[in-house]
């Protein structure tokens, strides 16, 4: 008797001290993946090892195993990985959590795996979840597209048992059963045999959802394609952006059976995660098609947003307080496209098939790091501005009426600063405030000294003015020439910095949507008036920086809208992955197409050295001013609707007063805390 209690003894500490060991382990990992230190006193919070999204256990299993020993105030479960946060009411319900489950074996759902929970104390819950993300731009999730009869005819229209071209397919893609009609999709050349259609034709049973899309909107022209893809759990399909030259602008994806969530990824590393739900339609146009590359990672569990369990249409956010997992059935998608007739001439010729071995200037990358971000600005805006500012300003004369009614609102003798002020047409709006300018180009600020206005160089990242001395700020269309979203929201806080508690500033940046509310912008709208409106330039003119202030809607001349991108190498899946991305070169006065991109200022007056080359330049606006007049290139990031308001959002120091859309920008108001 007395050997079987010393067995159980022995064997009780072996156990205790493989559980101070994995403690330990999990100690380190913590440290290593979220700089976190573990304590060794009880408090209010823990944190559970093995008992994370990364290793299969979902919010709705985890909580109910925690609420056994106590009400929780909060619980955070960061992505993808194998650790979660709680905080309980009191330190007592912590501690009675902590005691009842450090060791305890546990066994997942659905997959019946066994797992040991190992918990430690942290002295507080705090993760920062991620700013939220927008759709790419072109990309639309129409939800409830066809009724759930309507999906069970369509899934039982097709016959999947006995057919030979299936059967072939399956071999080339293993993950995935797959059907085509009209035309098959040929896998050994990532193309389509536009010359061998296939006999009957696309379904019948296609034709009415066709003509509601059609009636919607959602698509111009009758597509002629379709691949059907079913989907077991666990299942997916690479990333890939479909073949330039096979299909036009429109693809659209009908979700059927089941949910999924589709990864889509930029050729700078954004990603964004997108739910899609049953009966939902997907439609990809201009950059989200051609240029973002889209895939279903093979897994069985996709995590999800908890609040919406997966049914509503939304990008699936880093969001450690609304994240659990969600098991996958089988999905089937009809995808249709319209096959192309002639050459693809779109505006990303690195990922296009039909634009390859074209020669082009070559034109600045997407930037890296800090140094490439600001090298890419100095570049591409800061030297551009220091070129064009005598032009530049004899365009910037007319003040907006909404900053110029923020100006005026404020309390007689406030104290304002105008960062990124250009050539000072704000500084004199309102004289019973104290103003002072400062703009990266030092040949804007001498304009402003000439109109006896107060003004210094400086840079928006770091403005030598003391700590909360400003009643309000000024940021019109400055922030957009930042060429990342650490540099933006540095820009933005650095704005913060300047305001007293209780301080505002107004803030503009172009907008991606040119067209808004069924409206044009004046940006758009002056296309038609300009009097160089369809003069594309061709002569090759080098490429040259850009500076300090942004567009004003008033006279930018067209210019050619080609870009040089990096030939790639076509893979599999007929797509084109992206490794390399240049920015491409808008064409003034029409839609964007991306979000990062050069916009051309065609300088006019005076004489410009290009180098080693002499370029005369002809005053007025005749075909040899056309000709010889150099071409300069802006660097911009357009914002999208509701992003600049997230960043502003993600800083703790202010509060969003106010935000609204103003002829082609998004503005915001912030108050300081």
């Amino acid at each position: 008797m007395e050997v079987k209690i010393s067995e159980d003894h022995l064997k009780a500490q072996k156990m205790k001290k493989k559980v101070l060991r994995k403690q330990v382990r999990a100690q380190h990992t913590l440290m290593r993946h979220e700089g976190i230190k573990c304590i060794s006193h009880a408090t209010q919070s823990l944190v559970i090892a093995n008992a994370g999204l990364g290793n299969g256990m979902s919010r709705q299993q985890l909580l109910r195993i925690l609420e056994e020993y106590g009400a929780m105030e909060t619980l955070l479960m960061p992505p993808n990985k194998p650790y979660s946060f709680v905080k309980y009411r009191t330190t007592e319900e912590a501690m009675k959590a902590f005691n009842a489950l450090n060791g305890k074996e546990v066994t997942l759902e659905d997959c019946g795996q066994n797992i040991v929970l190992y918990i430690n104390f942290v002295e507080k819950v705090a993760l920062q979840s991620a700013v939220p993300t927008s759709l790419p731009p072109g990309l639309m999730v129409i939800e409830k597209i066809i009724s759930p009869e309507e999906e069970r005819r369509m899934l039982e229209s097709i016959d999947w048992k006995g057919d030979e071209d299936t059967q072939n397919a399956q071999k080339t893609l293993k993950h995935r059963r797959v059907k085509h009609f009209g035309y098959e999709f040929r896998y050994d050349n990532n193309n389509v045999d536009k010359d061998k259609p296939l006999p009957g034709g696309l379904p019948e049973i296609c034709n009415p959802f066709l003509e509601k899309c059609l009636k919607q909107g959602y698509i111009k022209h009758k597509p002629d394609q379709l691949t059907v893809n079913q989907y077991e759990p666990g299942q997916g399909i690479p990333p890939h952006t479909d073949t330039h030259s096979a299909f036009e602008d429109e693809i659209i994806s009908l979700s059927l059976g089941a949910e999924i969530v589709m990864d889509f990824r930029h050729p700078d590393g954004h990603t964004v995660a997108i739910m899609l739900p049953r009966c939902s339609l997907l439609v990809m146009t201009g950059e989200s098609r051609y240029l973002w590359t889209h895939g279903i990672t093979p897994r069985k569990y996709d995590v999800i947003q908890a609040s919406e369990l997966g049914h509503k249409v939304r990008t699936i956010t880093a969001d450690v307080g609304d994240l659990t997992l969600n098991r996958r059935e089988t999905r089937t998608s009809f995808t249709f496209r319209k096959v192309r007739r002639s050459p693809c001439n779109c505006i990303y010729p690195s990922v296009c098939d039909s634009q390859k071995g074209q020669q082009r200037p070559a034109q600045p990358s997407f930037p890296q790091d800090e140094r490439e971000a600001s090298k890419l600005e100095e570049e591409y805006v800061h030297k551009v501005y220091e070129e064009i500012a005598t032009h530049f300003s004899s365009t910037r004369h007319s003040p907006w009426p909404r900053i110029v009614e923020f100006l005026r609102s404020l309390p007689t003798g406030s104290i304002v600063a105008d960062i990124g002020c250009g050539n000072g047409k704000y500084l004199g709006i309102n004289e019973d405030l104290y103003m002072v300018g400062c703009d990266r180009s030092k040949n804007l600020v001498d304009i402003c000294g000439e109109k006896h206005f107060q003004a210094f160089a400086c840079d928006a990242l770091s403005v030598p003015i003391r700590s909360g001395s400003c009643d309000a700020c000024i940021s019109i269309a400055v922030i957009h020439h930042f060429s990342t979203a650490e540099r933006r929201l540095a820009a933005i806080r650095e704005l913060a910095r300047l305001l007293r508690p209780g301080g505002t500033a107004l803030i503009y940046v172009w907008a991606m949507e040119q067209e808004y509310k069924n409206q044009k912008s004046k940006y758009l709208k002056d296309k038609n008036g300009s009097k160089n409106k369809n003069k594309e330039m061709t002569t090759g003119t080098a490429q040259r920086p850009l500076s300090g202030q942004a567009p004003d809607n008033s006279s930018q001349d067209s210019a050619w809208s080609d870009q040089h991108l990096n030939d790639l190498k076509d893979e599999s899946c007929g797509a084109k992955p992206v490794t390399d991305f240049r920015l491409p070169v808008h064409t003034n006065r029409t839609s964007f197409h991306s979000q990062d991109l050069l916009v051309p200022w065609h300088l006019k007056g005076g004489t410009k050295k290009e180098g080693s080359v002499n370029t005369e330049l002809v005053s007025g606006g005749s075909k040899e001013s056309q000709e010889l007049s150099p071409v300069f290139h802006r660097y911009y990031h357009v914002f999208s609707e509701g992003e600049l308001e997230a960043v502003c959002r993600s800083l703790d120091c202010v509060k969003v007063q106010k935000s609204y859309y103003d002829q082609g920008n998004w503005c915001v108001i912030l108050e300081k805390l």
